[in-house]
């Protein structure tokens, strides 16, 4: 299979033009080094999928928007954010969760509207100043309130208008709100509206207690039960209930797969080779972001690198689409260069070209929408 190389170049947002305008002259120069090469078919499975790619990378602090040119070929946009991570979709809005603030993004075009040969452009609308909580997944409840995972207090939590968040639920395990990240509360699955699923690395009690446990610790928790569901994962992440099952993956090992919870068990799917986290369904694909390990303490020792050895793979930077049907890697997307981890990805259906104005450049004082008189 032929590759499709993609270049980070001027199709690529503000971040490589308008945002690094502000920092002088030489910033195009100067702008780090990112390829991006998709397998031949990834930008025909996107346009047969009648849906657009969004994803997130904490690492290098860039929203990510995937979507395809009128020729057919991959359109590139990113837009800075320090330290994103979650981020999940709700109609027409884009909640991402930055370094200490959430954002809600707001398409501003009308149906059938377009901006620059964009479809949609997402601008910032709400933000709400948490502090550094190490937010994790997030998710939007049927009132439409936002329910994050609150990974430095172990807990679940919502948006406060006066203080930075407030918790909603922590797990029976831990013993009181702390700021001590006592189990690494990290994946959420939400099911008619509500918290249904977490994982966490272990279910300890102690600040910081869960690197102890990294290599078989880790649990899925039943929120509704209040109680562990599920024992002896590695580093699980991005729990998601889909077609009645709860697929998840255990990041630690490189699998994905679903869990068994009659009989308590991860029953694996495919192998990919890297550091598993963000997971999102269409049709009869999943969609999961890989990344390479860091070289500290919290990543070495797992049997991902057995896994790696075994399979004779370099740990990679992708994109992966995965054939629910037959477990296959159909399609994807590999990163190289300044990126080489990210956190969330998520599918905007019905949308081929998106876009999004940042912080950076002064286009965001000049992107002003007005609703209904008197509505």
């Amino acid at each position: 299979m032929a590759d499709e190389p993609v270049a980070s170049g001027s199709e690529t947002g503000g971040n490589s033009g308008q945002d690094q305008e502000k920092s002088g002259g030489k910033a195009e120069q100067q702008a780090p080094r990112l390829e991006l090469t998709g397998s031949r078919q990834f930008s025909s499975w996107l346009a047969e999928s009648g849906v657009s790619l969004a994803f997130t990378t904490y690492q290098a602090g860039k929203l990510f928007l995937i979507g395809l040119q009128p020729d057919g070929r991959l359109s590139i946009f990113e837009r800075s954010l320090p330290r994103c991570m979650g981020m999940t979709v709700n109609g027409s809005s884009i909640w991402v969760a930055s370094l200490f603030q959430l954002f809600r993004f707001e398409n501003a075009l009308e149906p059938g509207g377009e901006h620059q040969g964009y479809d949609r452009l997402f601008l910032p609308q709400v933000g709400y100043i948490t502090g550094d909580l190490d937010i994790h997944d997030l998710g939007v409840a049927t009132d439409g309130s936002l329910v994050f995972v609150n990974t430095l207090f172990s807990c679940l939590a919502t948006t406060s208008d006066t203080h930075s968040f407030v918790p909603v639920w922590r797990p029976p395990f831990v013993s009181r709100l702390a700021s001590e990240d006592r189990c690494h509360l990290n994946g959420l699955a939400m099911a008619a509206g509500e918290p249904r699923y977490v994982t966490a690395v272990a279910d300890t009690d102690l600040a910081d207690g869960w690197r102890d446990h990294r290599g078989n610790g880790g649990v899925v928790v039943g929120v509704p039960e209040n109680e562990v569901l599920l024992r002896g994962l590695s580093m699980p992440h991005s729990p998601r209930l889909y077609r009645d099952k709860l697929w998840l993956h255990n990041s630690g090992s490189g699998y994905f797969g679903y869990a068994d919870l009659d009989k308590g068990t991860f029953e694996p799917v495919v192998f990919c080779p890297g550091y598993l986290r963000g997971l999102a369904f269409v049709g009869d694909f999943a969609v999961v972001g890989l990344s390479k390990s860091r070289k500290n303490k919290s990543f070495s020792g797992l049997e991902l690198d057995d896994n790696l050895e075994r399979y004779k793979v370099e740990p990679r930077c992708a994109i992966y689409i995965i054939d629910l049907r037959t477990g296959d890697v159909a399609h994807w997307l590999r990163m190289e260069g300044v990126v080489e981890e990210l956190y969330d990805v998520a599918l905007l259906p019905g949308v081929r070209r998106p876009m999004a104005i940042g912080f950076l450049s002064d286009e965001i004082r000049r992107v002003i929408t007005v609703g209904d008189e008197g509505g």
